[in-house]
């Protein structure tokens, strides 16, 4: 489950987490889950080996989630060709495990644009 901070009170998802709303000013916040659903806005393939535990090519996507217009996050995009990579379009929440943390990624919404993770 996908989740972020919010203002409990004019219900504004806070991202990244800030003490005081933006919005209201407010401080009472809590943690909503959102649906997963995101758009991509940017992306880049990353052909240089940075992370032992990752390896090139990958994709790195700026991702909005579809609940809010302007809360983005930074992050991979999984089980898509590079050919099919299209900004604008449709992503869903997937999680990967790495140690003692699960990382929010995103792979296509379309069962038929995804290909199978490569190991």
């Amino acid at each position: 489950k996908l989740r972020f901070l919010a203002c409990a009170d004019c219900g504004n998802i806070i991202h990244p987490p800030v003490p005081v709303c933006d919005k209201c000013l407010s401080r009472n916040q809590e943690v909503i889950e959102v649906s997963g659903r995101a758009t991509l806005v940017a992306v880049t393939v990353n052909h240089q080996m940075w992370m032992p535990m990752i390896e090139p090519p990958y994709v790195i996507g700026l991702v909005e989630i579809e609940e809010q217009a302007g809360v983005r996050l930074t992050t991979n995009i999984v089980e898509c060709a590079e050919e099919d990579l299209a900004i604008g379009m449709a992503l869903e929440v997937a999680f990967e495990h790495y140690e003692d943390v699960y990382l929010p990624v995103f792979r296509p919404a379309d069962p038929a644009l995804r290909k199978e993770a490569e190991h």
